[in-house]
């Protein structure tokens, strides 16, 4: 296994593990590349329990690390995710929400474990890059959702 320059690194209560394998079964070009357990005991674990789970998100590499209770994920970092038509939005918002997680505004989710997901749809990000008009018509659509609506995005696109 290569060691990434960069990698993002997400603390889990115990369940790296869990979650690393939950983005791989959803996303495409994802995976578990490795499950490290802990070589003694630590403050919130024991010797032989996952300690760290190296694994990619759409090709973005990532260390799942169980550390414990004492840091909780939030909206202060997501993963945003591009799609490219509804059923490609629907499939992976209902996988995380329909996966113990929860629904939020504006293409906003969370899966079970507290990491947020932007699930936005390549025409709403098209239509912000245009500015102008386009862009106030889409924004205020969207306001006004959870999952993002493509149709009613195109159609606040189209004016």
């Amino acid at each position: 296994m290569t060691i990434p320059k960069n990698t993002i690194c997400l603390w889990f209560d115990k369940d790296a593990e869990a979650a690393a394998r939950f983005y791989a079964e959803t996303f495409p070009n994802t995976s578990v590349e490795g499950v490290h357990r802990a070589p003694s005991d630590f403050p919130s674990g024991k010797q032989g329990d996952v300690l760290t789970v190296n694994f990619t998100v759409l090709g973005i590499p990532c260390l799942g690390l169980n550390g414990g209770p004492m840091f909780k994920h939030n909206e202060a970092f997501s993963f945003q995710i591009a799609t490219e038509d509804q059923a490609e939005t629907d499939r992976y918002w209902d996988a995380i929400v329909g996966n113990g997680g929860e629904e939020s505004a504006c293409g906003w989710c969370k899966d079970k474990w507290g990491i947020s997901w932007q699930i936005t749809p390549r025409t709403l990000s098209e239509a912000m890059m245009a500015g102008g008009a386009e862009a106030k018509r889409a924004f205020d659509a969207m306001m006004h959702m959870r999952k993002i609506d493509v149709a009613a995005i195109d159609k606040a696109r189209r004016g």
